[in-house]
């Protein structure tokens, strides 16, 4: 779907939707444990459904209630299932599922396989297959791409793994701790990027009150085999990475912008966007007063983003929140002076090659960058120049396809934009609730 976007500064209160990282981890988790679990304002969009698709194949019963909760019925660690052999999982365009959901597959002894879209195809599990197998787990793959047959069970041992994407670490802290009592997963980290997502999933095995012992600077784990996940009750928040969209809005048409429903304690380390902001020009201001709007929760603080003078160039290191790269290029392209972004490689191993194709699109915009092996310089000239009829291609990935509707509307002329219909992986409403507001 290809959609026109007309410049307009963009103004009001927006609701963001749950957070994509604590959706999933709590569906996967509550199919691990024994009894039911409930999850409250979970994300509904294709990257959830995605994995919700996975976790009935495991053998969970989930349903969905009319206050927009998920009832998960687990399977205690796989100790009741014996009929999965040569099960098929198609985690659609979710590399959250696809990583995760590998590991939680190796905790029983039957094979399965794991598809998923064209994009997930060239992503590669490699160095986290290649930790299972430290651990008893067998695997067959496309050069550590889907598809990917995985069979356990994982039996514990000693491991290393490079982590240029930190999901490979949550999925080995998801399951080893499920690995035979007696047991001992002991993981070495020379390499970890994207730390915050790791210390999300330990926050829920300190949760379920699941040992464990972590170095400081994550670069070394041990975790004791024996445990298991229970049932929970638990509320998905608010998710940063999405809430990045309407604060750059603000940032590029002026606002201001109220955003409802983000818990500033959360652990998301995209709330790192709302201090790039703030250097950058923008009043970012949090308020203690509530609103009574988001979900069914009676109350939600508020953050308001908002622009009177001019946005100012600076450098950031996004190696902790890759998924910013789009949004904070765009914003970039609307401030005075240089931007860059630094130290954030791993942005090319997303869904598209995020750092090539920022430099590509913007430069359709009139936008000058440096491309980086490592990030990307754009050079602000305060606002975009006049072009004729520019074409975005949004290069079916959601962040690109959201990045550059916030960009248009701070445009000078209307942008088309390709494969719009992509930004339902993460934020369903958002061309409603953004663009069209």
């Amino acid at each position: 779907m290809t959609i026109l976007i007309n410049p307009r500064r963009f103004s009001g209160v927006v609701t963001i939707p749950a957070s994509k990282s604590h959706t999933i981890r709590q569906l996967l988790i509550a199919v691990l444990a024994e009894g039911k679990s409930v999850i409250k304002q979970p994300l509904d969009s294709l990257d959830t459904r995605s994995c919700i698709a996975a976790c009935r194949t495991f053998g969970a019963e989930i349903t969905a209630d009319k206050e927009n909760c998920l009832q998960v019925m687990g399977i205690n660690g796989f100790k009741w299932l014996s009929n999965l052999k040569n099960a098929k999982i198609d985690v659609g365009n979710s590399g959250t599922t696809l990583y995760l959901a590998l590991a939680v597959a190796a905790l029983q002894a039957e094979p399965l396989v794991f598809t998923g879209d064209e994009q997930i195809q060239k992503r590669s599990a490699a160095p986290l297959l290649d930790a299972l197998a430290g651990l008893g787990v067998k695997s067959k793959s496309n050069n550590g791409c889907a598809p990917i047959s995985i069979q356990g069970p994982l039996k514990g041992g000693k491991v290393s793994i490079s982590c240029p994407t930190s999901q490979y670490l949550s999925a080995l802290l998801i399951a080893a701790p499920l690995a035979p009592a007696g047991t001992v997963t002991e993981i070495e980290v020379p390499l970890l990027n994207e730390k915050p997502y790791v210390e999300m999933t330990l926050s829920y095995l300190r949760k379920h009150d699941i040992p464990f012992e972590a170095a400081p600077d994550f670069s070394h784990f041990v975790i004791p085999g024996g445990s298991s996940w229970t049932a929970f009750t638990d509320t998905v928040p608010g998710d940063f990475s999405s809430a990045a969209f309407p604060a750059a809005a603000a940032a590029v048409t002026g606002g201001p912008v109220t955003i409802l429903g983000l818990d500033p304690e959360d652990s998301q380390g995209d709330k790192f966007f709302f201090e790039m902001l703030e250097k950058m020009g923008c009043d970012v201001k949090w308020e203690k007063r509530c609103h009574r709007t988001y979900g069914s929760a009676p109350f939600s603080p508020s953050v308001t983003v908002s622009r009177d003078g001019a946005l100012r160039g600076g450098t950031f290191d996004l190696n902790e929140t890759p998924d910013l790269l789009p949004a904070a290029a765009v914003t970039a392209a609307f401030a005075e002076g240089d931007t860059a972004l630094v130290n954030v490689a791993h942005a090319r191993i997303k869904e598209t090659d995020r750092i090539a194709v920022m430099c590509s699109e913007l430069a359709k915009l009139g936008v000058d960058c440096t491309e980086r092996p490592d990030g990307l310089i754009i050079h602000g000239r305060g606002a975009l120049s006049p072009v004729k009829d520019p074409v975005i291609d949004g290069h079916g990935d959601h962040r690109i396809v959201m990045a550059f509707a916030i960009a248009a509307a701070g445009s000078p002329v209307p942008v088309q934009i390709t494969t719009a219909e992509c930004a339902e992986v993460t934020y369903p409403d958002f061309f409603e609730s953004i663009i069209k507001k």
